[in-house]
């Protein structure tokens, strides 16, 4: 089965969500929380994801992660990662006891495809503003992908994951878990990358991107997805997007949603003049309406693969 194949297997019995001049979404992906040691990657942005969190759950988007919010390669349990991450588990509650949560899986999190697990590890957490057991998720499923309805015309937006385009992480996941949890994981001590990564290796981040633009333009769709890590409002005005990651160096990505318009945003740690620091927001594209995206389907560089 090729890309093209798993991609539009993806799309298969999700939910569709509408886009209104009044709806507010927010997408982030590739967070990789982890349990708080030496290789959660996470850990050092984690006071600038739950900034922007908080600012998201007060201002009333709807959030929306599209894989690999938590590092189930490198870590067994995610019960260890919830409680290092408390608080922001917190605030996930919260959107979710307001309807406005939605999880998608991806490559490093694909067990939460499976219900079992998700009834063993997600019904439930140590709450610890409560100090005690309150309900995290009970009964609510991780999806493959989730459709942006267009209320007023053809710019319905299509997300997933992104590792459909990468026959190893995706096919193979197994094989690239084992991998990266007995082989690179204990290297990554030692500065050596991963060299399965779409992350981390440029060669197959380009070829990836180079797919899943490919799928968008010729399936005329408007394709948004995280997994390579590298942020993208869409070359050229194209059909293929990417929210980025919480796990750059001193800076987290995503994508906002409002007015039929998108919006690539970086939030960051600013020093104001008094020398103070805060947690600011700063959009890295001008504001795109969905009317404006081209479906231009020339694609020379596509491998073909």
């Amino acid at each position: 089965m090729g890309t093209a194949k798993r991609l539009a297997r993806s799309f298969e019995n999700v939910p569709a969500l509408p886009i209104t001049c009044a709806s507010r979404y927010v997408l982030f992906s590739d967070c990789h929380r982890g349990r708080g040691n030496s290789n959660d990657n996470f850990l050092k942005n984690q006071h600038l994801y739950f900034a922007a969190l908080k600012h998201y759950y007060q201002t009333g988007f709807t959030y929306i992660e599209l894989g690999d919010g938590d590092e189930l390669w490198e870590n067994r349990c995610l019960k260890q990662i919830i409680e290092i991450h408390n608080d922001v588990y917190w605030l996930f509650t919260r959107f979710y006891q307001t309807g406005r949560l939605y999880m998608l899986y991806g490559n490093h999190d694909m067990v939460k495809k499976y219900e079992k697990y998700r009834k063993n590890a997600c019904s439930e957490y140590f709450c610890a503003f409560t100090q005690n057991m309150q309900p995290l998720f009970p009964d609510m499923p991780y999806y493959s992908g989730l459709i942006l309805k267009d209320c007023q015309g053809n710019h319905d937006l299509y997300l997933t994951h992104g590792h459909q385009a990468d026959p190893l992480n995706s096919v193979f996941w197994k094989l690239a878990r084992f991998l990266v949890r007995y082989v690179w994981n204990p290297l990554e001590h030692f500065g050596v990358l991963d060299p399965t990564s779409a992350a981390k290796n440029y060669t197959l981040k380009d070829k990836t991107e180079q797919r899943l633009s490919h799928w968008a333009k010729q399936e005329n769709k408007v394709l948004i997805t995280g997994h390579t890590h590298r942020p993208r409002l869409g070359a050229d005005h194209g059909p293929y997007f990417n929210t980025g990651s919480c796990v750059h160096p001193g800076s987290i990505t995503c994508i906002e949603i409002t007015r039929r318009t998108l919006t690539l945003v970086k939030w960051t740690l600013n020093t104001r003049r008094d020398q103070s620091l805060y947690v600011a927001r700063e959009p890295l594209s001008e504001p795109l309406p969905l009317d404006n995206i081209r479906f231009d389907t020339t694609d020379t560089d596509f491998d073909g693969n």
